[in-house]
């Protein structure tokens, strides 16, 4: 098994009143991609991070193998999903796989 950690901040000119109703979108949708992608066992995104923290979300998926991480990148489930849900509203993204 292998997980991949990702976490991002939120553009500048997101409102934050409109940062719960994202977040939820981003959980709902991304969480949904277990079973349509290969490899990808177990998805969960985190709408509540500690004050302590330096982003406003992360995303911790467990995959099967390394080599899973490029078929979830690519996977066109995944594409549409980060697409709409997550790249127009997030910034600084950091990536941890081990």
């Amino acid at each position: 098994m292998v997980h991949h950690i990702v976490m991002w901040k939120f553009r500048p000119e997101v409102k934050e009143e409109e940062k719960a109703g994202l977040k939820a979108a981003m959980k709902e949708n991304l969480e949904s991609l277990v079973g349509k992608v290969p490899g990808l066992v177990e998805l969960k995104f985190v709408d509540t991070p500690l004050d302590t923290s330096t982003h406003d979300m992360a995303l911790v998926s467990t995959l099967e193998k390394a080599e899973d991480i490029a078929v979830y990148a690519h996977h066109p489930e995944h594409v549409k999903v980060a697409d709409t849900y997550v790249r127009p509203f997030v910034t600084e993204r950091a990536c941890l796989d081990y």
